[in-house]
């Protein structure tokens, strides 16, 4: 029997059926992927809410019962407000954690208007840290010279989050209770809006590779310059 001549117009329909899998796995791939897209979105997106919700209405704890106070450099008002805390007996003595080598405790006290008495008795100053994780490393360290248990943390209410997290990972030993210092007045206008919303989704960026970070031990996510370290007083 002579051999049967294709017909190049004709389809296979092997071919074609292969053809319908490769599409059918890649539709499958391609659909899963914008699953997990979607997923991961929301997950980002309502963890940013819950963030930026709890930076702006965090408030102070009622009762402090700490032995010593720790202020994260970063604006005079958290400075004041540490100073307060340590005049009202919060702690026997606060650590300013983060200062620039260039600044002295005296010229602190000037922009604060601290009292004298009280900077020359109770107050150290940390030169060592660059960012918050050096924050944490430095107040350790004072811990440790110090034998404190429990310690109150003075920092903005958008830095303390992450603040307390690498305090926390870094000396599990010590309970460190966080102090809020407002961002500042509400926002009043879309400009104002608008800086808020950068402010928090910067930190809210750090906070999770501060998270990542510490489950990795990747030391490349450390965040360079930090939150504020360096030169703010």
């Amino acid at each position: 029997m002579a051999d049967r001549v294709r017909n190049p117009n004709v389809r296979d329909p092997n071919n074609d059926s292969g053809r319908g899998r490769s599409r059918s796995w890649g539709g499958a791939v391609v659909r899963a992927f914008a699953t997990l897209l979607l997923i991961a979105g929301v997950f980002f997106g309502g963890g940013f809410v819950w963030f930026a919700i709890n930076a702006l209405t965090a408030r102070p704890p009622a009762i402090y019962e700490t032995d010593a106070i720790v202020v994260l450099t970063g604006g005079s008002r958290r400075i004041e407000a540490a100073l307060s805390l340590l005049a009202e007996g919060a702690g026997e003595r606060l650590l300013i954690s983060g200062v620039n080598p260039s600044t002295t405790a005296e010229s602190i006290r000037k922009t604060v208007d601290g009292d004298v008495a009280l900077f020359e008795c109770c107050v150290d100053i940390g030169y060592e840290a660059l960012d918050t994780y050096g924050n944490a490393v430095e107040t350790s360290k004072w811990i440790a010279e110090n034998d404190y248990r429990r310690v109150l943390v003075v920092t903005s209410a958008y830095h303390l989050p992450r603040s307390l997290f690498e305090l926390r990972h870094i000396d599990p030993g010590t309970i460190f209770v966080g102090y809020p210092v407002p961002i500042g007045e509400e926002p009043r206008n879309l400009v104002a809006i608008g800086r808020y919303a950068k402010l928090l989704g910067a930190e809210y960026m750090k906070f999770i590779g501060a998270h990542v970070r510490a489950l990795t031990g990747w030391k490349a996510l450390e965040p360079a310059g930090g939150e504020q370290q360096g030169g703010a007083v």
